[in-house]
């Protein structure tokens, strides 16, 4: 007797969604216009776009806010001038008169 088996890919997950009859015809075309093997290619492909540049603009956000806390914290509590940034002013000052 043989038996078969089916593999069950530990990768993949299921993803359900519940659209209206008008949507899906929506999306069905979209996906043969625009090339796609099925819906689910066309689904897939599209979301995972948009994901990625959702999170893209979201990390710059991110990174911009702390880029301007470094630069405003940098400037409103700035050290105070050491003694070589002091003789380096003078002598500019001294250069320029």
């Amino acid at each position: 007797m043989i038996v078969a088996t089916k593999e069950i890919n530990q990768n993949k997950a299921r993803f359900d969604i519940r659209l209206s009859k008008e949507q899906k015809a929506f999306f069905e075309r979209a996906a043969r216009v625009g090339g796609y093997r099925s819906l689910t290619d066309f689904i897939v492909l599209t979301v995972q776009e948009k994901a990625k540049e959702i999170i893209s603009e979201k990390e710059q956000l991110i990174a911009s806010q702390r880029d301007n806390e470094i630069f405003f914290d940098a400037i409103t509590n700035s050290p105070k001038a050491n003694k070589n940034l002091i003789n380096a002013t003078n002598e500019y000052k001294a250069l320029l008169s």
